[in-house]
């Protein structure tokens, strides 16, 4: 990778006005290993601790509580779980201050319903399972072949029930979606068996209404530390708080990415394990940024590298 971005020339785009070559386009480097999902999980970091943690949490089927600042590479860790485990892709779901239980479940178009069965055809009837989506967890609680990974980003932005909540619905198992369980006659002995996309993008059978664990999902959860969380959802969880990143780790995390050439960058290194240490908030793909172009277009030359520094300090230093 660093070779074929050490050839690529620095100013891809020269600011002339002038219309290039319809295959222009070509000459944009390979995105950096770190921007390509799949790169990143293969040149993910993983210390024991952490390690311990995640096996804890799938042996006693609880979700894995990461707390640490943002960048610190706690929702790839999801990915991670999920590529070596098998489990599919995963199932995101990012909480923000207006997130409900019911976002991570399902959703039910009921205006789209109502259209449809106005417009239908006289006698035509129309399947509700049609305007029904499984959420993320709703998914991973519906799907029988295997576990399901969630990734439940941020949940320190939620109100202060959901925690708590998102809790309940795992311990038991199980919710009922009203839409369904309507359409299925209860007073019927006959089971009715709707099939309803799931967030991935995959039909599941859902029986009378209920969604019924097949098997326990794998639960990421994320914060930032921005809020405390009340004491039952903490003893529920397996808790691990990200450690500040220490030099050594730091080198790992970039020889994985960029290659070992980058490594020799020590004062940057040395600077930026610093300034974590102090407190700043930084996430360790600032300084990626910072020795992946250093190690490749331009990087050689004295006057490219002190523009391309003028750029990249400024982000480097929160300005």
């Amino acid at each position: 990778m660093t070779k074929k971005l050490t050839e690529t020339p620095w100013r891809i785009f020269t600011g002339s006005g002038v219309a290039g070559a319809d295959d222009a386009w070509k000459t944009l480097p390979p995105p950096p290993p770190w921007r390509d999902r799949a790169k990143a999980i293969h040149s993910f970091v993983i210390e024991e601790p952490l390690l311990d943690a995640v096996n804890a949490a799938l042996h006693l089927r609880r979700p894995l509580l990461l707390t640490g600042p943002p960048g610190s590479g706690k929702s790839t860790l999801a990915s991670l779980i999920a590529a070596e485990l098998h489990l599919g892709e995963v199932l995101n779901w990012h909480v923000t201050s207006r997130s409900t239980l019911t976002d991570a479940l399902y959703h039910y178009d009921a205006l789209g319903r109502l259209h449809a069965t106005q417009t239908a055809p006289e006698g035509e009837a129309v399947g509700v399972d049609r305007f029904v989506t499984l959420g993320p967890l709703g998914t991973a609680l519906a799907a029988a072949d295997r576990p399901r990974a969630v990734l439940i980003d941020e949940i320190d932005k939620s109100d202060f029930d959901l925690p708590g909540d998102l809790l309940n619905v795992l311990d038991e198992g199980e919710f009922e979606v009203p839409a369904l369980a309507r359409d299925s006659q209860p007073e019927s002995a006959t089971a009715v068996t709707h099939r309803v996309r799931g967030a991935d993008r995959a039909r599941h059978a859902v029986t009378n209404g209920v969604v019924r664990r097949t098997h326990w999902p794998v639960i990421v959860l994320t914060s930032n530390g921005e809020r405390a969380f009340p004491a039952p959802f903490l003893r529920r969880c397996v808790r691990f708080e990200m450690p500040t990143a220490r030099e050594s780790f730091i080198q790992a995390v970039v020889a994985r990415h960029i290659g070992h050439a980058a490594v020799r960058e020590q004062d940057e290194i040395r600077a930026f394990a610093a300034r974590l240490v102090k407190g700043e908030n930084l996430a360790l793909d600032q300084l990626l940024n910072f020795l992946y172009l250093f190690s490749g277009p331009g990087g050689t030359d004295p006057d490219v590298r002190s523009r391309m520094q003028a750029v990249l300090l400024q982000e480097l230093n929160g300005k």
